[in-house]
């Protein structure tokens, strides 16, 4: 079971202040997760990082296949970039899933940014009918044959097609849990908005997920990043926050 965690602010603060500085940090859970439900023991099969720049069209991403405690570089980066809005992941690969860079969260797509924690049961006949809405050229380009790559694909469908942030995350949760009931879909989206803070959708699907909003901002994580006042997200719930201030929680 990989981590990830979403933060949204009204002004930047180091991708450090999330990722790797807290007592409980991305970067802790790596090597020491407080609640592996899911299986696995650490997430040391890649991780990533993307991110927002002062510019609203613009993104960008760091990924490796590798611990993140052995990325020097990274761990050197995040300490320099600020930013005010990001998405940050570490894996524990499925048995039987590539562990390559392509593999790794948070996939992006121009400046909307993707996350995956969990497994789609039943992988991959259990959602044949679901990546059949895909067209070929989309399937021959995925990542990484991995379950995420192809949720990432079905979002990212929705989003073209129109669709609310909130209500593709929701739309491609319900029907891979109709078409893979038992799977875990803790899924992570970052969108930008026209006007004003960019939108954060976050879903808690057989998994945790906690969140806090203070000064700069609201953060959501897998598991709380420290001991300050965290609140749970209930299981089968979506979270969403589109102004980086209030958050709204549903049952999906």
């Amino acid at each position: 079971m990989c981590r990830h965690l979403g933060h949204v602010g009204p002004r930047p603060v180091t991708l450090a202040s999330r990722v790797t500085e807290p007592s409980h940090s991305l970067l802790v859970q790596s090597y020491a997760p407080a609640d592996m439900r899911g299986g696995g023991t650490v997430n040391a099969d890649g991780f990533g990082v993307g991110w927002y720049s002062d510019r609203p069209d613009t993104a960008h991403s760091y990924r490796q296949p590798v611990p993140m405690w052995t990325d020097a570089s990274f761990l050197d980066l995040a300490g320099a970039v600020s930013s005010t809005a990001f998405v940050a992941a570490v894996r524990s690969a499925t048995v039987g899933m590539p562990v390559s860079t392509g593999a790794c969260a948070p996939f992006r797509d121009g400046t909307r940014i993707f996350s995956h924690n969990g497994v789609v049961r039943g992988w991959p006949g259990s959602l044949r009918d679901l990546a059949a809405e895909l067209d070929t050229e989309t399937l021959m380009t995925l990542e990484a044959p991995t379950d995420s790559a192809v949720l990432w694909a079905l979002v990212k469908r929705r989003l073209d097609a129109g669709k609310d942030p909130a209500d593709a995350v929701a739309d491609v949760v319900t029907r891979t849990l109709a078409a893979a009931p038992g799977s875990r879909l803790n899924l992570m989206l970052l969108t930008p908005s026209v006007s004003g803070a960019p939108t954060l959708v976050a879903t808690a699907v057989d998994h945790a997920l906690s969140w806090r909003s203070d000064a700069d901002g609201v953060t959501v994580a897998s598991e709380p990043l420290d001991e300050q006042d965290w609140t749970a997200v209930d299981d089968l719930h979506l979270l969403v926050t589109r102004d980086a201030t209030t958050v709204e929680v549903a049952a999906l």
